[in-house]
């Protein structure tokens, strides 16, 4: 037996989807009682853009829709109000469905963890120089 080192190559890093947003609820979130019994609570969280990457005529926001399976989400979710500033981390999914035009997907965040940062009347805007 030798210590000679491994020659495959180097070692491939295990796949990740992570996601962490911090931004503004556009409005309260919205819970859905499923058939299944499922619960299912999805809120919009707009994120602004970093303003030193921003092209001329580019979006200055991203708005992403977040959705939560996880009971310990459920109540902080439905507490947010329109203008609160909050974080939620969990992983980025594509959802598929059918429409009359066809199969139609989207992607949102599905949250596993959220925390309320700022309420809305503690949120100032940023200050500009004169």
């Amino acid at each position: 037996m030798t210590d000679a080192p491994d020659d495959t190559g180097p070692a491939v890093p295990p796949h990740r989807n992570e996601v962490l947003l911090v931004g503004r609820v556009a409005a309260p979130a919205v819970r859905r009682d499923l058939p299944s019994g499922a619960v299912v609570v999805s809120v919009r969280v707009v994120v602004e853009r970093d303003p030193l990457t921003l092209r001329e005529r580019s979006a200055r926001v991203d708005a992403i829709d977040c959705a939560s399976w996880v009971a310990t989400c459920h109540a902080a979710m439905e507490e947010w109000q329109a203008g609160d500033v909050v974080e939620v981390a969990g992983t980025l999914r594509r959802r598929f469905r059918h429409s009359e035009a066809g199969p139609i997907s989207r992607y949102e965040v599905e949250a596993d963890r959220v925390r309320l940062l700022a309420p809305k009347e503690r949120v100032h805007a940023p200050r500009t120089r004169a």
